[in-house]
């Protein structure tokens, strides 16, 4: 086994417990407020399936907010996102694997059966892994037509953070930071949505996310969200 694998599989055991770690004393620190918050409890209340939707950018905001064994989530099936499904199934979230250029459908049909059949909640990246960032894909719109469950719509912000170098700039805040969430007014997508309606579905749900990303990022009065902010 080559050095570089090894090390790999070593960084494996090591980065996903070692983030949980850091992220729980991170957060802890932080003073969050949720605004909108009654419509997530109020999908959690009542034990139905639903599909958290959120930008890439805002990935360790919302990991503490579905921690449990009855979500599933998408990840890429890259080599580098082994750590984000680790991290994940180490917080008790199922995973699925695949992404729109490698095993987007097989994973799209996996999500499917975790929700119809398992009766699971499902964890959602609009902008998937690669993007174009703040971009929705249409993966998430035949995900919540092919399953009838209802699109509920998260965004984050916080007044002091870093933002990382990547596509979508991902973002952590910085110790003792304001952090906004902000969860949407559910989104609902007929069943049995057509190519010809889905680009419609598509912009309408990409449109009520900004406007979400521009409530909360407006919070700290910002437009939204900058490397090095």
């Amino acid at each position: 086994m080559a050095v570089s694998d090894r090390l790999y599989r070593a960084s494996l055991l090591l980065v996903p417990p070692l983030y949980r770690a850091l992220s729980s004393l991170l957060f802890a620190s932080c003073r969050i407020e949720r605004h909108g918050q009654e419509r997530y409890q109020q999908f959690l209340a009542s034990g139905q399936p639903f599909i958290a939707c959120f930008w890439h950018y805002s990935l360790a905001f919302v990991l503490p907010e579905i921690v449990g064994r009855d979500w599933v989530a998408m990840v890429s099936a890259s080599r580098d996102a082994e750590y984000v499904s680790r991290i994940l199934n180490g917080m008790g979230l199922a995973t699925v694997r695949g992404s729109r250029g490698k095993g987007g459908l097989a994973a799209l049909k996996a999500m499917m059966a975790a929700i119809g059949e398992q009766g699971r909640k499902a964890a959602i990246v609009a902008d998937g892994s690669q993007g174009p960032a703040l971009k929705a894909q249409a993966g998430v719109i035949l995900l919540a037509s092919k399953t009838g469950v209802p699109i509920l719509p998260f965004a984050a912000a916080a007044d002091r953070y870093w933002a990382f170098r990547s596509w979508d700039r991902t973002v952590l805040p910085k110790p003792f930071a304001r952090v906004a969430l902000y969860f949407g007014q559910p989104f609902v997508v007929p069943p049995g949505v057509g190519s010809s309606e889905l680009e419609a579905y598509r912009r309408d749900l990409e449109g009520r996310m900004l406007a979400l990303y521009g409530e909360a990022w407006g919070r700290f009065a910002a437009s939204g969200h900058e490397v090095g902010g």
